[in-house]
């Protein structure tokens, strides 16, 4: 069973939904006490991790390697999208 899970990708489909979880609630969370990660920061850190789960997904399933690296390069512009998110929040302090 474990097996299936990992070699058709559908962990990752997993993840991404615990993922998609995690956003609503952190959001949820700062509409309701406040503070916390602004929607343009947490967007930029999640979707790099998404991206880096897509192209684990793309590689577990066998796809070609454009489809395993294009989202790993969409992940790295959201990285550098987050780092830039918190060096201007950090410098503006």
């Amino acid at each position: 069973m474990l097996q299936a899970l990992f070699s058709s990708g559908r962990v990752v489909d997993l993840a991404l939904a615990l993922m998609l979880v995690e956003a609503v609630a952190l959001l949820a969370l700062r509409r309701s006490r406040g503070g916390g990660l602004a929607p343009a920061e947490l967007l930029a850190f999640l979707l790099a991790g998404a991206g880096l789960l897509l192209a684990l997904r793309a590689a577990l399933v066998g796809a070609a390697w454009e489809w395993v690296a294009l989202p790993l390069v969409l992940a790295l512009l959201a990285h550098l999208a987050d780092l830039g998110l918190r060096w201007r929040r950090g410098s503006s302090r």
